[in-house]
């Protein structure tokens, strides 16, 4: 069984913001998938399906960005997964817009949701596929600010793309493990 987990915040106005990258990948995963993310359980909004022969479930946490742990340990303990078997998918500013990265496993590199799950599941030793926002241009735009706010037109192009990717690379993790994942969505 696999557990992936997009990060983000709920609510509409939050929608198209660079925060919310990892629910744009998980409700296009659900839509690839066939999978209604539609049920409100565990802090989440999630949805369970089969890839192959692997159960999945996506999930959406409704906790805010920086609770996002308190939705992963439910989930966790839940389903008796270890960390191996989660995959959290979230934005990252330290990459170019649209550039993606597998990991498996790591820090949270500043990522307040990212840290709310390591402290709750008490690991770092968990796979988790970054996705590029860049960085403002304008020095003086709060790192808060940014990730608040929308993308441009130009930016959306890129991340719509980023995000078609990104559920690919979800895919090629279900199907070949994660290590042979990284080695195609890291070489971009």
């Amino acid at each position: 069984m696999k557990l992936i987990v997009g990060l983000g915040n709920p609510g509409k106005q939050y929608a198209d913001t660079r925060h919310n990258v990892g629910f744009l990948v998980i409700d296009y995963l659900a839509e690839k998938l066939g999978i209604k993310v539609d049920r409100v359980k565990f802090k989440s909004v999630i949805g369970e399906g089969f890839v192959g022969y692997e159960k999945v479930v996506l999930a959406k946490p409704q906790t805010y960005m920086n609770l996002s742990g308190e939705a992963v340990i439910d989930m966790v303990q839940w389903y008796k997964i270890g960390p191996e078997d989660l995959l959290v998918v979230f934005d990252d500013m330290d990459l170019p817009l649209g550039k993606l990265r597998l990991r498996m496993k790591g820090g949270a590199g500043g990522h307040n949701g990212m840290k709310s799950i390591i402290y709750l599941i008490q690991s770092e030793e968990f796979p988790r596929l970054r996705i590029g926002i860049g960085r403002p241009e304008n020095e003086n735009v709060e790192s808060v600010d940014y990730v608040l706010g929308k993308f441009s037109d130009e930016e959306a192009k890129i991340i719509t793309e980023a995000v078609k990717k990104a559920a690919d690379a979800v895919l090629e993790v279900l199907e070949k493990g994660v290590e042979k994942a990284m080695n195609e969505v890291n070489h971009e």
